[in-house]
């Protein structure tokens, strides 16, 4: 039987897996690869690492790689001012490319169109002749809402964005025969009648790689994201600045492990002598297998925490706060500690760091739990369903 041919768009190139939005659509093109002949075209605003290629032809059938014109995308955002679509989608919308992909569809002739974000349905949402998928992945919406009260001069602006974006999800939700979202929380806040028809798709953990190696304990806490991700950029500063010295007159010699891409000023400045900002690298996992436990004090952002799920596999008792943990599925937030205020999270911290045996049964239990509920094969069937299920029309725009 002839594979059906499904062609993906992207935002962002998604490798190396340093954002979360790169982890789920290469593991999603990965496993759609299996049942399907897949193009993946991504959209670049930088220089594309010729290894970064190479790893995307591991997974898909082909691999095209637009790169945006820099110079064009302050002139986009200018032109932002003058409509209502969301600066985020101007960003990453340039007509050149528009035609391009286009010519890419036309070549490739796919029977399904999968397009993750919002920020590339432009590219794809007049295409009507083709059944296609859109994946909301979070509800952006609510992530700007939650980053207006400390935008400082550029309220205005997250403001803007906000109602923006709640519109604009809103409105593209009918330009797909499919639509995906990351938890049943972000869904609720799509304003669209019919939001309850988004499938709930939530993550996934490659429980044979991220798996406690057994390395030594070098770090009481760690705490690892994209460190130039405002919402991860605040947890770090939070625990640095306000959890870790409650911390100290129990443990004067407690040691935090900050571990991420790029960090941020704000957090490459944090290094002291009892906190080590590491920046990138090269396996994640030496970062979280070397603490003791893992902290995510989350205030900001939205949608289901790779992190969470990756310190869980890895048998690490987590802290975090309700915020993070809400996208757990089930009984999820039976197996890590929730925290909401200062005084919760050193007591969490306390009770975890004093008791081997509860680190021990937490661990245990998390990796159970994700083991049991986040594959990436399992969690991309009801994409593969919906292509499966969806003719194409013989009927062309």
């Amino acid at each position: 039987m002839t594979k059906k041919r499904i062609f993906v768009i992207a935002s962002r190139v998604p490798y190396p897996l340093d954002k979360g939005d790169k982890l789920r659509i290469y593991h999603q093109v990965k496993e759609l690869s299996v049942n399907f002949n897949v193009c993946l075209l991504v959209l670049s605003d930088g220089k594309v690492d010729v290894n970064a290629q190479l790893a995307l032809e591991k997974i898909a059938e082909k691999v095209v790689i637009i790169q945006l014109k820099r110079w064009l995308i302050p002139f986009q955002l200018l032109r932002a001012f003058l409509s209502d679509k969301p600066f985020q989608v101007w960003y990453f919308y340039q007509k050149w490319a528009h035609k391009l992909i286009r010519e890419e569809i036309n070549k490739f002739q796919p029977d399904f169109i999968f397009c993750q974000l919002i920020r590339a349905a432009e590219y794809v949402k007049f295409i009507h002749h083709i059944p296609k998928s859109i994946d909301y992945m979070d509800a952006f919406s609510k992530g700007i809402e939650r980053r207006i009260e400390g935008a400082g001069w550029q309220r205005f602006l997250f403001r803007m964005e906000h109602k923006r974006l709640l519109k604009y999800e809103n409105l593209i939700y009918d330009y797909f025969e499919h639509h995906m979202i990351i938890s049943n929380e972000d869904r609720n806040y799509i304003l669209h009648p019919s939001r309850d028809k988004i499938a709930i798709v939530p993550n996934g953990v490659d429980h044979q790689f991220f798996k406690s190696l057994g390395s030594h304990k070098k770090y009481d806490i760690v705490f690892v994201g994209n460190m130039n991700y405002p919402p991860n950029v605040d947890a770090a500063i939070f625990l640095a600045h306000n959890i870790l010295p409650k911390l100290k007159a129990h443990y004067p010699e407690i040691t935090l492990l900050i571990a991420g891409a790029s960090p941020a000023a704000e957090v490459a400045a944090l290094q002291t002598d009892n906190i080590v900002v590491s920046g990138w690298m090269e396996d994640i996992r030496m970062a979280y297998d070397s603490a003791h436990i893992f902290v995510a004090p989350l205030r900001i952002g939205t949608g289901l925490q790779n992190k969470l799920l990756e310190a869980m596999a890895m048998e690490l008792p987590c802290v975090t706060s309700a915020l993070a943990a809400k996208a757990l599925i089930g009984k999820g937030t039976e197996h890590v500690l929730i925290a909401n205020t200062l005084d919760e999270y050193v007591r969490c911290i306390i009770d975890v760091l004093d008791n081997k045996m509860l680190q021990n049964e937490l661990g245990s239990s998390a990796r159970k739990y994700v083991i049991e509920n986040y594959s990436w094969q399992h969690n991309t069937q009801p994409l593969v369903m919906a292509i499966q299920q969806i003719r194409r029309s013989p009927v062309k725009s």
